[in-house]
């Protein structure tokens, strides 16, 4: 089963962790799968993504960042 749903995230990133309870509950409820990826752990995304976290990827494109629309998130899941 492929992962459509990811979160860029650091240790100690309150908005990451309000990010993740979201997509918890939405892909949950949806039956989505979803996992999440320290930037701090990959050089490449810390330099595209460092300041900018957290972020939502949707089928590998950026979808939110900072805070998750949720109700955007549950349409374009539903796609």
């Amino acid at each position: 089963m492929t992962v459509r749903v990811r979160l860029l995230t650091r240790s100690g990133c309150h908005l990451c962790d309000d990010a993740a309870e979201v997509l918890a509950r939405v892909c949950g409820e949806l039956g989505e799968r979803w996992d999440s990826v320290d930037v701090d752990g990959d050089p490449e995304l810390r330099a595209e993504y460092g300041d900018q976290v957290p972020v939502v990827l949707l089928d590998g494109r950026e979808h939110d960042s900072f805070r998750v629309d949720e109700a955007r998130l549950r349409a374009d899941l539903a796609r």
